[in-house]
């Protein structure tokens, strides 16, 4: 069985369809039978993401900071809950556990995480692949920054291929089909 590490918000944000998505992933990795490692919480979509990957009694493993537990409340019903000291603590954990990484709608911490594996694989510390669905646009300027920086040199254009965009969930879907077929 591949985990695949989502990084999505402890809030579910403006849109209605963000929540679709991470029902929607949830889902299809519980009928896939793919385990989930996650940030641990049981609110915003985190845990709609975490609550459907349960409904299909997936492995799920969580991995939430001591300080956060109040904030977004850990989510009791999960596999594996991995309590630890630091974010630091929480995203070396998180890579160790995962075999692909995909990144929802999310706030700074989500970001924070996409730019933690990115970077290491940059660095050639992981090979896991990593998928952002972009739905509805919602990282296109973050996209439009990322090739800025390398229009401006601080970024080798081979680094942003280390992303694969997804302008929804279909495509998300194949080209996670896609990837889980070839490793397998």
């Amino acid at each position: 069985m591949k985990r695949i590490c989502v990084f999505c918000g402890s809030k579910n944000g403006t849109k209605p369809v963000f929540k679709d998505w991470a029902l929607s992933l949830g889902s299809w990795m519980g009928e896939n039978k793919h385990g989930l490692v996650y940030g641990g919480g049981s609110v915003g979509l985190m845990g709609v993401l975490a609550d459907s990957c349960l409904a299909y009694h997936n492995d799920v493993i969580g991995v939430i900071p001591k300080h956060l537990n109040d904030i977004e409340i850990a989510h009791q019903g999960l596999g594996r809950l991995i309590e630890v000291e630091n974010m630091f603590e929480r995203k070396a954990i998180m890579l160790k556990y995962s075999d692909m990484f995909v990144v929802l709608p999310g706030g700074f911490g989500t970001l924070d995480e996409l730019f933690e594996v990115v970077t290491l694989a940059q660095l050639k510390q992981h090979t896991k692949p990593v998928f952002i669905l972009n739905g509805g646009g919602f990282f296109d300027p973050l996209l439009m920054q990322m090739n800025q920086m390398v229009i401006q040199g601080f970024v080798d254009e081979k680094t942003l291929k280390l992303m694969h965009i997804c302008k929804d969930m279909a495509s998300l879907f194949e080209a996670l089909k896609k990837t889980l077929s070839v490793e397998a």
